[in-house]
């Protein structure tokens, strides 16, 4: 019997795997330490079958080491696999549940990502969590200072512009511990900043030698740090059919609760990155504010549309139409053309 498609489980250090031939019945199962399951997989398993895991952590690393070796490598979002677990769960059940998924003829998979895509990834995480770091960190400055009377004024820029003042001031009832543990405060948040400071440099840095990332930049609300999200999330766009397939993967397109042949949309169905669907959210808002004066065809197209909808759902709208037109430039290599914007 050939093995045509292998399930694994993919763990920190024990993996199970779990073999099928064309018929579909098991002829290898297995357990094996991180170390070693992949030299049994190239043991046991021919060059090009098909090796199926969850799309979880590591797994990307992993679908590059087998693809490396000549296999075909299929990645699955755990919510689709979970229909297929028989029984109890445990990690050889799990193996053959994504070995069963994997085999379904309209089964979704994930497409595996680059390390220059995970680079992008990893600089986007690590300032996402840096701002969220420096956003708890004025939150606390806020309410420690307001204990003596001192209400700081809204936004971050007026804290950072108040906060000397507040440390120089002799009469506004400060002690002099407070204000060493303030002044170490205000130091937290200024490293805080250079670090946000320095990943955007390195992200502006980044898309100024990627001619993709250029392309991207030309569509309206899109700048540098939404081109590098871009990127890092479409890769060279043959992941995804059509432009409404990644605006889906992004929670942009409605929701839908349909029954007896009754259509019934919802709001955006809010699944997939995010983040990258916030950034165009925030991209689209922007768009949004300078359109009074413009008369090319995207703007007259927004104003209709704020004229029948709410704003807010305009601003969802444009973000799926950038997140579509993104995909085209991408795909199909071509520049943005701004007759097409309004189709």
């Amino acid at each position: 019997m050939t093995i045509i498609r292998v399930g694994v489980d993919i763990a920190k250090s024990v993996f199970h795997v779990h073999g099928a031939d064309r018929q579909g019945k098991t002829c290898w199962q297995g357990k094996y330490s991180r170390s070693k399951w992949l030299d049994a997989i190239s043991k046991k398993v021919p060059a090009n079958a098909e090796i199926g895991m969850e799309a979880c952590a590591s797994s990307h690393h992993w679908a590059r080491e087998l693809q490396k070796r000549g296999y075909r490598v299929r990645l699955i979002a755990a919510q689709f696999v979970k229909p297929y677990v028989k029984s109890n769960k445990n990690d050889r059940v799990d193996a053959e549940a994504i070995c069963e998924a994997m085999s379904r003829p309209n089964m979704r998979f994930v497409t595996p990502k680059s390390v220059e895509q995970q680079d992008i990834q990893a600089m986007h995480r690590v300032r996402e969590e840096l701002i969220a770091q420096r956003t708890a960190k004025a939150n606390q400055i806020r309410g420690l200072v307001g204990e003596y009377g001192i209400i700081a004024p809204v936004g971050i820029h007026q804290l950072r512009h108040n906060l000397p003042c507040w440390l120089e001031d002799t009469e506004n009832g400060l002690t002099y511990p407070f204000r060493l543990l303030l002044s170490d405060l205000a130091e937290d948040l200024r490293y805080l900043d250079d670090r946000i400071q320095k990943l955007d440099e390195q992200i502006l840095e980044s898309v100024q030698h990627d001619p993709v990332a250029k392309h991207l930049m030309t569509l309206r609300g899109v700048g540098p740090l939404i081109a590098s999200a871009l990127i890092a999330a479409l890769g060279d766009g043959k992941a995804f059919k059509k432009g409404r397939d990644f605006a889906a993967s992004l929670g942009l397109t409605p929701k839908q609760h349909s029954t007896g042949g009754k259509d019934r949309l919802l709001g955006i169905s809010k699944r997939g990155d995010s983040y990258l669907r916030k950034l165009l959210v925030h991209g689209a808002r922007a768009v949004m504010r300078h359109m009074t004066n413009k008369d090319d065809g995207l703007s007259r197209w927004l104003k209709g549309l704020v004229s029948r909808k709410h704003h807010n759902v305009a601003v969802v709208a444009l973000a799926n139409k950038t997140a579509r037109m993104a995909w085209a430039l991408v795909y199909n290599n071509v520049d943005y053309n701004e007759s097409l914007a309004a189709a």
